[in-house]
């Protein structure tokens, strides 16, 4: 009975691990191809509306064809080198063909898929709650990893999860709809209007117009009651960030810093922790 139980309790955590493992490597699938995929359609958008010759046929990319592959050697992975982490290791971080680096994103997006899905499920529980809070979990890892790599928030997934975290509290699982609407115009509105201020004050944009829509999908999650805590969280990871890049490796000033990742991270906290935080923080008041 013992045995059963301890199985039965620990049963939804083995389970988050092991399918956060094999998403995490489905999300370095879309982290690598779906900016190359909107890039070339943005060329083709263009090149179509200045009324130029369309560019020669590249060959058909998307998340599930060509299959994977070093990008180095072309060399086609098979199933045993695609084993999250576990291949990496075993390949001691090379390709197996040309010798060629493996990336440290592909292990560290698997782990961080699997580490936040335990975390999600043990904070949730294995609930409704707690699977939608491991979606969002990794659609925040995808968009921290594109955004460190290409300064970009694409609208597919953004969008989506705006609308998601509305419908997940349409029946109340993270807030009540009310604080859910208002927090996705509120994030919106709050970044949108920073940006304006900024560029009237400098005549520079400060940020670009993901950020704002990855607040509002923040806002949407959360509730508008937790904004300023996500705002004050990310700007706090941003400047220690920066300062440590800075310090650390000589990082330009000047060089623009993606905002993304820290929105997600400051977001994450506030969804497992947020509550603690600012119940702590008026209980110091």
């Amino acid at each position: 009975m013992v045995e059963v139980a301890f199985s039965g309790q620990y049963f939804p955590l083995l389970a988050a691990l092991l399918v956060g493992l094999v998403v995490g490597s489905f999300l370095n699938v879309v982290i690598y191809r779906l900016p190359l995929q909107l890039q070339a359609a943005w060329r083709r958008d263009s090149r179509d509306f200045l009324g130029m010759e369309p560019e020669a046929e590249a060959p058909r990319l998307n998340l599930a064809f060509p299959a994977s592959h070093c990008p180095h050697c072309r060399h086609k992975i098979s199933a045993w080198e695609n084993i999250p982490v576990i291949s990496f290791l075993a390949l001691r971080g090379k390709c197996r063909h040309c010798g060629a680096p493996i990336a440290l994103q592909y292990p560290l997006v698997e782990l961080a898929a699997a580490v936040l899905a335990v975390a999600a499920v043990s904070h949730f529980g294995p609930t409704p709650q707690g699977w939608l809070a491991v979606v969002l979990s990794w659609a925040l890892v995808t968009l921290t990893a594109i955004d460190v790599r290409h300064q970009l928030l694409p609208d597919i997934i953004t969008l989506p999860l705006l609308w998601l975290g509305l419908l997940a509290n349409s029946q109340g699982l993270f807030t009540d709809l009310h604080s859910a609407v208002i927090g996705a115009a509120a994030g919106y509105l709050v970044l949108w209007s920073v940006f304006w201020a900024f560029k009237l004050v400098t005549g520079k944009e400060g940020m670009g117009h993901g950020d704002f829509k990855l607040l509002a999908a923040l806002g949407a999650w959360l509730g508008w009651q937790q904004l300023p805590l996500v705002v004050l969280l990310s700007s706090l990871v941003g400047a220690l960030i920066g300062i440590a890049a800075i310090a650390a490796a000589g990082r330009d000033r000047q060089l623009p810093m993606a905002f993304g990742p820290y929105l997600a991270i400051a977001g994450w906290i506030a969804l497992i922790w947020g509550e603690r935080i600012i119940d702590l923080y008026l209980g110091v008041l």
